[in-house]
């Protein structure tokens, strides 16, 4: 009884304090420049941290312009190092609107197998978990290619990838004491 106390307390004032620390920060996001008149691709946010739960939380979208309407664009994130060769991962895709713009979001699963590495799973309570098999992707900065389906259309913005700030780091510490994230590797830093 008085573990589970504890740890509530520190768990409880480590959630206050990343509240306070972060209230009132917001990230101006970056838009498309309605002057071009070819195909252009911009990411929001531009820059992702490779922390667990920062990584599962974060919401990012890939917004292009200058597309054929009707048409569907691939998102892919070009020269990734893996497993010691590059390679081009595929990591979102959307249908271009009639005004010929497209959202192209990147699910969950890319999250977890492609930037961290890891995979989905359940505990005993069938809850959703991370499973940590490896480390992540290695941060740095990434070109990400829209490619065209129907025509030669292609555009590229860059998406800059950090590793775990130390917030992230607590949050995922949190994770790891609540179940919600297990680590089957060596620990990689």
């Amino acid at each position: 009884m008085k573990k589970d106390l504890i740890r509530f307390l520190t768990i409880s004032s480590l959630l206050v304090f990343s509240g306070i620390l972060f209230t009132g920060c917001s990230e101006s996001g970056k838009t498309l420049n309605k002057g071009v008149k070819g195909p252009q691709i911009v990411v929001n946010p531009e820059t992702v941290r490779l922390g667990v739960a920062k990584m599962k939380g974060t919401k990012f979208v890939f917004s292009g312009s200058g597309f054929e309407p009707g048409d569907s664009v691939f998102i892919k994130l070009l020269n990734v190092p893996v497993d010691g060769k590059k390679v081009d991962l595929s990591i979102a895709s959307a249908d271009v609107e009639k005004d010929g713009t497209f959202n192209a979001k990147v699910g969950i699963l890319t999250k977890v197998s492609d930037f961290l590495r890891a995979k989905i799973g359940s505990n005993e309570k069938m809850e959703n978990i991370i499973i940590i098999t490896k480390a992540p992707m290695p941060a740095g900065i990434y070109t990400a290619r829209a490619i065209s389906m129907l025509s030669d259309k292609k555009a590229e913005c860059t998406l800059k990838v950090k590793g775990p700030s130390l917030i992230d780091r607590i949050k995922d510490w949190l994770g790891t004491l609540l179940g919600k994230i297990v680590k089957k590797t060596p620990k990689v830093s």
